[in-house]
């Protein structure tokens, strides 16, 4: 996903009162056990993230939206070879 289509996300994301930016994981990394009081929206740019949320594991596509509930508890793995790239915001979903 290019830099204008990132953009584009993130301003559509703060149209429904999101609020985030880019993360970059290398490979390997894992955000255990997370758990917000506000709800996230989640979507990886490049790179292979799997997620775990509460229990149940997700490997997003590239470009697919990911929302996590607030509360829920959560994990994300960087789980290929080479460095992921991925937007998250947090906020509250309807």
């Amino acid at each position: 996903m290019d830099r204008a289509a990132r953009d584009e996300v993130l301003k559509r994301w703060r149209a429904r009162g999101f609020h985030g930016g880019l993360w970059t994981d290398p490979p390997g990394r894992v955000w255990k056990d997370y758990v917000h009081d506000d709800d996230e929206l989640l979507m990886v740019l490049e790179g292979e993230l799997e997620l775990e949320l509460a229990g149940e594991r997700l490997v997003p596509r590239v470009g697919e939206e990911i929302e996590i509930r607030a509360g829920v508890v959560h994990t994300v793995r960087n789980r290929g070879a080479t460095t992921a790239r991925w937007l998250y915001a947090y906020g509250r979903l309807g």
